[in-house]
């Protein structure tokens, strides 16, 4: 099976490379940026000049680009190339109606198509450990599973179409939130003389341990905010989640707290560092 990836930034430079080194046959690569594509044509992947070359190659088709409009683009370009002979796995986070609206497109070709969401940052998907939501049909996820273990060890397949994204979605709206409130409570402890590793040790005693809290505490000590997932990447997810909640007929008070929170952090230019960087922001 010819697989190609489209997408080559933070987190799917790490993921291609894992596919590279375990895949027994070719992968092509392509990205906007020629310096990514030439990265991985060093690693043994054959690059491409355009999203439709590496579709036309390839049997299985995987994109992992930044926003909806991007998938739209991809898909948009690819389409006239796709068939019954070709899977299509979406790994983008994109609003789910954007996801199942482009399925409907990929599937009239005779195509099958997933969306596979990643949760955990670059240092998971260095590693080959990410965990990955997968929305489609059964059948296809089981035909799709074997690739996605080159980049994650927790595969769980959520639903239809659209339904990785859901989780996906939700998965990081609950991130955020116990993101807010380390970084609240993290500041009042601070305030009555408790330093951030004294109360990462006493909350790892109670309920409140978490892996945000345990994996960040010695960033936000040393204030080295450098990228593993960016605070422009989670904004975006926070409005996505804004949108389902709206549409949905639903009122989520807490994550609309956390969306001010990621607001005040892209106007005050941290869009680039790291997204635990808000703790920052809510000290202000």
């Amino acid at each position: 099976m010819k697989i190609g990836f489209i997408g080559l930034g933070i987190m799917g430079e790490p993921m291609c490379e894992n596919i590279i080194r375990k895949h027994d046959d070719m992968v092509y690569v392509y990205d906007v940026v020629e310096e990514k594509v030439q990265q991985l044509v060093q690693k043994g992947a054959e690059g491409c000049k355009s999203a439709v070359e590496l579709a036309e190659k390839s049997d299985l088709i995987i994109s992992m680009v930044p926003k909806s409009e991007h998938v739209r683009a991809v898909y948009h370009q690819i389409i006239s190339v796709l068939d019954k002979t070709k899977v299509c796995i979406d790994m983008s986070t994109i609003d789910p109606a954007v996801s199942i609206e482009v399925a409907g497109q990929v599937k009239e070709t005779g195509a099958q198509f997933a969306d596979a969401p990643v949760v955990k940052s670059k240092p998971a998907a260095v590693a080959g450990k990410l965990g990955i939501y997968v929305g489609g049909e059964q059948e296809v996820y089981e035909q799709v599973k074997p690739i996605l273990s080159y980049m994650g060890e927790n595969i769980i397949h959520m639903g239809g179409n659209g339904k990785g994204l859901v989780m996906k979605i939700c998965h990081n709206a609950l991130v955020s939130q116990i993101q807010n409130g380390v970084n609240e409570t993290l500041h009042l402890a601070k305030m009555n003389g408790i330093d951030i590793q004294e109360f990462a040790k006493a909350v790892s005693y109670g309920g409140g341990q978490n892996f945000y809290l345990d994996s960040k505490k010695d960033v936000i000590e040393k204030k080295d905010y450098e990228t593993a997932f960016s605070v422009e990447n989670m904004a975006k997810d926070v409005g996505i989640c804004m949108n389902l909640a709206k549409e949905s007929g639903f009122s989520m008070p807490g994550e609309e707290n956390v969306a001010n929170i990621y607001d005040k952090a892209l106007k005050q230019g941290y869009g680039n560092k790291d997204f635990s960087v808000t703790y920052e922001i809510v000290g202000e």
